[in-house]
């Protein structure tokens, strides 16, 4: 995010790993190297999986009283031909007054927020073992984790994760998006947490992004106050290669998704 002119990743507890001891190094790599599998798995099914997103974000005075509002609703869905698209469902004119969303913005709402660290990227990334934690009764190994090179056009994570113990995928992510910058680029981006729940018996699904955060300018702070929803994931049951594309849907007849599975 910029001002207008005018103005750990937690790793949890593999099966097989004594609860009652620290991990060796050898078991801590066999640890990540398991887990960057099972969140290449995750990613692959998702691309399988249409939703609805629901971005809102809010700029707040000094009090915290909110001054502007931006919100985008849309659908991620497939074409006739299963290719995946974003048409926006809701898009009410944005009142911000301070802030303007950048495409740096956009890329961290697609890929950042919603972290998966897979085995094709694992190895762009440091990755510290911290300890032992446990999360809403889950217990987990936490991990730091920032990435080793930053490459001009893309975004990563830096922070935190947490991974569940018996499925070895984040259910939780704590840290902010970064990247290289053009200079003299006056842009902040804020800390953030991503929450996921199994929606399907066997994956973690992002369903919540919340940001609370201060924007340090250099014309001054602006506190945000910034919720993605994901809901409605429904698996699109299709034979085909999935292409993503930035382009607004256009009008046609869409796929017959199943059912959501029973509890």
């Amino acid at each position: 995010m910029k001002l207008l002119s005018a103005g750990l990743i937690l790793f949890c507890l593999q099966p097989g790993f004594a609860a009652d001891r620290e991990p060796s190094q050898t078991e801590i790599d066999e640890i990540i190297r398991k887990f960057a599998a099972k969140e290449s798995e995750f990613a692959k099914a998702r691309e399988n999986y249409t939703y609805r997103q629901t971005v809102r974000v809010q700029e707040m005075d000094g009090g915290g009283v909110i001054g502007g509002r931006h919100e985008m609703v849309s659908d991620i869905i497939f074409s006739g031909e299963g290719r995946r698209t974003e048409r926006v469902v809701r898009a009410p004119v944005s009142t911000l007054q301070r802030l303007q969303l950048t495409p740096e913005d956009e890329q961290d709402l697609r890929n950042v927020q919603p972290f998966v660290l897979t085995s094709a990227d694992v190895d762009n990334y440091y990755v510290r073992y911290l300890g032992k934690e446990t999360l809403d009764e889950i217990p987990c190994y936490a991990f730091s984790v920032k990435p080793k090179k930053m490459e001009p056009g893309k975004r990563y994570f830096a922070g935190l994760v947490y991974v569940d113990d018996r499925d070895l995928q984040i259910v939780k992510t704590y840290g902010r998006a970064t990247g290289v910058l053009k200079k003299g680029s006056d842009q902040q981006f804020p800390k953030f947490e991503t929450f996921r729940e199994q929606v399907d018996g066997k994956f973690w699904f992002p369903t919540y992004t919340l940001a609370n955060d201060t924007l340090m300018f250099q014309n001054g702070p602006v506190p945000i106050r910034m919720t993605v929803k994901y809901e409605d994931y429904r698996q699109f049951k299709a034979d085909v290669n999935i292409k993503f594309e930035d382009t607004e849907a256009k009008p046609e007849a869409k796929p017959t998704p199943a059912p959501p599975k029973k509890p």
